[in-house]
């Protein structure tokens, strides 16, 4: 398999960025910087290939607060950026895509409303629209990570599949940002079952981590999305960042 892509998060609340525990954003601290724009042109400076960013503002309130923000990063940085939080409509994807990003991650919609969110994939196509899957004791969870679903983790993998999806992020919550290691098993068992690309998050944090997710990593996990532990430095050298074989926006 081809080297796996590092994608830096950057998870905005109220304008800032915060960290993010267990799917809990906490404002600022650890020498976090609070300015998301310039945290995105450090991770530009830093060779990033790519940008994951949050918006828990409109995650958790459909607010527009940030997009201001938001457009401002696309318009900084000359790197893909990847947009997740809030999208629960055609409209609201059609006006992230209008401030710049590359692509939209979509959670919530597409479990409740899985027409609207085939409708995009049709319009957009799947290239730009990434499905994500959020995991609690391996079922899923939506509405910022609040509500159950009962649904178990692969049988909805395998849903999201037939809507056309053809990338999924897989977030183990309870590994999230507490740099105690990756769930590999959860994303390997889902890329599998589902046969589609898979963007591992949660759970890294440092180096060794890293390497353990490449060399046990399915042929279908080709990327990772990493917070904390870039922030805090977990790792010898920052210069971690790998371009897969194939580009994952082509």
């Amino acid at each position: 398999m081809g080297k796996i892509l590092i994608i830096p998060s950057i998870d905005i609340q109220n304008g800032k960025t915060v960290r993010v525990v267990q799917g809990i954003p906490e404002v600022g601290s650890l020498d976090y910087g609070n300015d998301p724009v310039e945290m995105a042109m450090i991770w530009r400076a830093e060779n990033a290939k790519c940008i994951h960013v949050v918006d828990f503002d409109s995650s958790h309130e459909h607010s527009k607060s940030n997009f201001g923000l938001i457009k401002n990063i696309c318009d900084s940085v000359i790197i893909p950026v990847e947009l997740g939080g809030g999208i629960r409509s055609f409209e609201d994807a059609s006006e992230a895509f209008e401030l710049g990003v590359a692509r939209v991650v979509i959670g919530s919609m597409a479990f409740e409303n899985p027409r609207e969110f085939i409708k995009i994939l049709d319009e957009f196509s799947p290239n730009k629209v990434v499905a994500a899957i959020d995991v609690v004791n391996e079922e899923v969870v939506t509405r910022g990570r609040q509500q159950r679903t009962h649904l178990k983790a692969i049988q909805y993998a395998e849903f999201l599949k037939s809507c056309g999806a053809k990338r999924i992020v897989v977030t183990d919550v309870s590994t999230n940002g507490m740099l105690t290691g990756p769930n590999i098993e959860l994303s390997k068992n889902i890329a599998d079952a589902a046969e589609t690309k898979v963007t591992h998050s949660g759970g890294i944090g440092g180096f060794k981590d890293l390497i353990k997710l490449q060399h046990e990593a399915s042929e279908y996990i080709d990327s990772v999305i990493i917070g904390r532990a870039l922030y805090e430095n977990k790792f010898p050298c920052q210069k971690i960042w790998r371009v897969a074989e194939s580009g994952i926006f082509s």
